[in-house]
C-alpha cells in the first residue's frame, strides 16, 4: 500500500469513525469531526500526490454523514422536546438545501439553507458541560438559533459558497500583503502587528468568558464531556415507548435515509439513478426493514447491543437488495457503490431504530408540538 493511499484511508476512516463517538461524547466528537473536515484537503495537498478532482463532492457528503449522526444523537441525549424540535427543523432545512444544491449546483442555495444546525448543536452541548440545558427557556433556544443563523452562518455561507473566498489566500494577500506561496512564518514575521493583535484578542476573549461565567448560574454538576455522567439531561432513563411499524417515524426514517442517500449518490461513481428512483428504492428498503424488524420483535427477538443490531440488519438489507437487483435490475452494478449504500442505509436505520423508542417516550405527538 502506497503512503498516499494509506494517508487517504486514515483520513476517510477518521471521518467515518469519529462521528460515532458523538452519541457518548458529543462535544469533543463533533468538534473533532469539524476539524478533520477543515483539515483533510490540506493534509492531502501537503502530504500526497493524489488527484483531488471531485473531492469537494465527497467532502460535502461526509459533512452530511457526521451531521446525520449528530441529529440521531439528539434522540438519545436531548431530554428537552422543544430544543430537539428546533434541532430537527434546522437539520432538515439544511438537508433539503444540500440535496437541492447537489441536483442543481446553484451555490446560492447553500446561503438560503445555511447549516445552522451544527453550531446550534455545539452550543447546546457546551451548555451541558456544566449546566442542565433544560434551564434554557423556549425564547432562549429560539434566540440562540436565530443568532447563529443571522450573525454566524449567513456570513460564513456567503464567504465559502457565494464569494468562494479562500481563507489562506485572503489572509496572505489582503491582510499580510504577501504572495500566496509565502510561508506562514515569513508572512507573520513581516507583520508583527498581527501577533500583538492576537494577544489582544486572546485577552479580550478570556475577560469576556470570565465575566460570562461569573454571571452564569451555579453549575448543576461537575464539568464533563461524557453525557452519560449527566443522565438527568438525557433520555437514557426514560421508559422506551412502544413503537409501531406504521407511524410518522417511519415516514421520517425513509425521508432521512432517502435524502442522505441522494446526496451520496451524486458523488459516488457509476450511480446513474435519478433522485426520485433513489428515494423510492430507499423507501422500499426502509419499509421492508421495518416489517422484518417487527416480525422478529413479535417473536421475541431483540438486540442487546447496537453492533449486533447493525450486523443483523445488514444481513437482512443485503438479502432485500439482492432480491431487488436480481429481479428488477438488468443493468451493470457498481459493487463498491452498492456495498457502501447498503452499509450507509443500515447504519442510519439501525441508529434511528435503536434510539427512536427513547425519543418517542418524551416527544409530544407531531400535532401537539
Amino acid at each position: 500500500m502506497s503512503s498516499d493511499l494509506l494517508i487517504f484511508l486514515v483520513v476517510v476512516l477518521a471521518r467515518l469513525g469519529i462521528p460515532l463517538l458523538i452519541f457518548r461524547y458529543p462535544l469533543p466528537a463533533i468538534v473533532a469531526a469539524l476539524v478533520i473536515d477543515a483539515a483533510d484537503q490540506t493534509i492531502f495537498q501537503n502530504n500526497t500526490d493524489l488527484d483531488l478532482t471531485g473531492y469537494q463532492g465527497y467532502d460535502k457528503a461526509l459533512d452530511v454523514y457526521y451531521l446525520a449522526i449528530a441529529y440521531l444523537s439528539t434522540f438519545r441525549n436531548w431530554a428537552d422536546p422543544f430544543a430537539a424540535r428546533v434541532a430537527q427543523v434546522l437539520w432538515y432545512y439544511r438537508l433539503v438545501g444540500v440535496v437541492a444544491f447537489e441536483l442543481t449546483q446553484v451555490r446560492a442555495l447553500l446561503l438560503i439553507f445555511p447549516n445552522t444546525f451544527e453550531y446550534f448543536f455545539i452550543c447546546y452541548e457546551v451548555v451541558r458541560l456544566a449546566w442542565n440545558p433544560d434551564r434554557l427557556s423556549h425564547r432562549q433556544v429560539i434566540g440562540l438559533a436565530a443568532f447563529i443563523w443571522i450573525f454566524v452562518k449567513l456570513p460564513q455561507e456567503w464567504w465559502i459558497h457565494v464569494a468562494q473566498l479562500d481563507f489562506t489566500d485572503f489572509m496572505k494577500e489582503d491582510v499580510f500583503g504577501v504572495d500566496v506561496d509565502t510561508s506562514w512564518g515569513t508572512a507573520i514575521g513581516e507583520n508583527l502587528w498581527f501577533v500583538a493583535l492576537m494577544i489582544v484578542v486572546v485577552v479580550v476573549v478570556v475577560v469576556v468568558v470570565r465575566k460570562a461565567l461569573a454571571a452564569a448560574p451555579p453549575p448543576d454538576w461537575s464539568a464533563s464531556v461524557d453525557v452519560d455522567r449527566h443522565r438527568q439531561s438525557t433520555r437514557l432513563d426514560a421508559v422506551p415507548a412502544i413503537t409501531r411499524v406504521l407511524e410518522w417515524d417511519l415516514v421520517e426514517k425513509a425521508m432521512l435515509a432517502g435524502l442522505v442517500t441522494v446526496i451520496f449518490a451524486q458523488v459516488l461513481p457509476n450511480t446513474d439513478a435519478t433522485a426520485l428512483q433513489t428515494v423510492i428504492s430507499v423507501s422500499i428498503v426502509v419499509v421492508a426493514n421495518a416489517v422484518v424488524s417487527a416480525w422478529l420483535g413479535a417473536r421475541g427477538r431483540s438486540w442487546e447491543t447496537t453492533g449486533q443490531q447493525f450486523f443483523a440488519m445488514a444481513v437482512v438489507n443485503a438479502a432485500i437488495m439482492g432480491v431487488y437487483w436480481l429481479f428488477f435490475r438488468r443493468d451493470s452494478v457498481d459493487e463498491g457503490a452498492a456495498i457502501f449504500f447498503l452499509l450507509l442505509l443500515t447504519l442510519i436505520i439501525t441508529l434511528y431504530d435503536r434510539y427512536r423508542p427513547l425519543r418517542s417516550a418524551t416527544y409530544p405527538p407531531i400535532g401537539d408540538a
